[in-house]
C-alpha cells in the first residue's frame, strides 16, 4: 500500500504563516501526499504551488466549532471551491446533533455538498464530544446526505482520533464510504493501526515523519 497517498498533510494553526504553508505544499509535492489541508485564506497559495501535481488542495469549513449558520457554511464552501479547493472538510453542528435535530444536520450536510459542486466532502463529527449512539447517528446522516467521507476530529477539541472510533465509523458507513482519522497521529504505528481499523485517509501534521519511521 502507498501510505503516502492516504495522508492529508495538515497545517491549521491560527498563527501559520505563508512561508510555512509554502513549505508544507513543497513537502507534500515531494512526498506525493493525497492533499494538504489548510485554512481557506491559503487556498490560492496552495493552488499556485500544487498546480499540475498529484496533491489536492483541501480546506476546512465551519472550523473548528461547527456552530455557524448553515448559510454561512454554504457560502464558505462555495467560496473555497471557487478559489480552487479540491476537497472540503466541514464540521457538523454538534449542538443540533445532540438536540436530536437530525433533519437540520442532514440538510446542512446536503446543502454544503451541493455547494461543493462535485468536489470531495468530508464530514467532521468530532467524536470526543459524542456518545457512541451519536457517532453512529452522525455517520448515518452524513452518508444519507451524500458526503464522501466521515472524519473523526478537528484536532482542536478534547482529543483526536481513537482506534475504537475509526472502527465504529467504518462499521457504520460500510466499505464504500471514506473514513478519515485525524488528530494526534504522530507516528507510523499509530497510522497503521488507524488504517487497520478502517481509515482510508489520515490527517496529520507529521506526514514526513510517518514516511520516515
Amino acid at each position: 500500500m502507498e501510505y503516502n497517498r492516504l495522508i492529508d498533510s495538515t497545517l491549521l494553526a491560527p498563527d501559520a504563516t505563508k512561508e510555512q504553508i509554502e513549505a508544507l505544499c513543497n513537502e507534500a509535492k515531494k512526498e506525493h501526499f493525497a492533499s494538504v489541508c489548510i485554512n481557506p485564506c491559503f487556498i490560492p497559495t496552495a493552488k499556485e504551488i500544487l498546480g499540475g501535481s498529484d496533491v489536492k488542495v483541501c480546506t476546512v469549513i465551519g472550523f473548528p466549532l461547527g456552530a455557524m449558520t448553515t448559510e454561512s457554511k454554504v457560502f464558505e464552501a462555495a467560496d473555497a471551491v471557487r478559489k480552487g479547493a479540491d476537497e472540503v472538510d466541514m464540521v457538523i453542528n454538534v449542538s443540533a446533533l445532540k438536540d436530536r435535530n437530525d433533519t437540520y444536520v442532514e440538510s446542512e450536510i446536503r446543502e454544503i455538498k451541493k455547494a461543493c459542486e462535485g468536489k470531495l466532502l468530508k464530514v467532521i463529527i468530532e467524536c470526543c464530544l459524542l456518545s457512541d449512539e451519536e457517532k453512529v447517528r452522525a455517520c448515518l446522516l452524513a452518508k444519507k446526505a451524500g458526503a464522501d467521507f466521515v472524519k473523526t476530529s478537528t484536532g482542536f477539541s478534547k482529543w483526536g482520533a481513537k482506534i475504537e472510533d475509526v472502527s465504529l465509523m467504518r462499521k457504520t458507513v460500510g466499505e464504500k464510504m471514506g473514513v478519515k482519522a485525524a488528530g494526534g497521529i504522530r507516528d507510523r504505528q499509530t497510522m497503521l493501526s488507524m488504517v487497520q481499523a478502517g481509515a482510508t485517509r489520515i490527517g496529520t501534521s507529521h506526514g514526513k515523519k510517518l514516511m520516515e519511521d
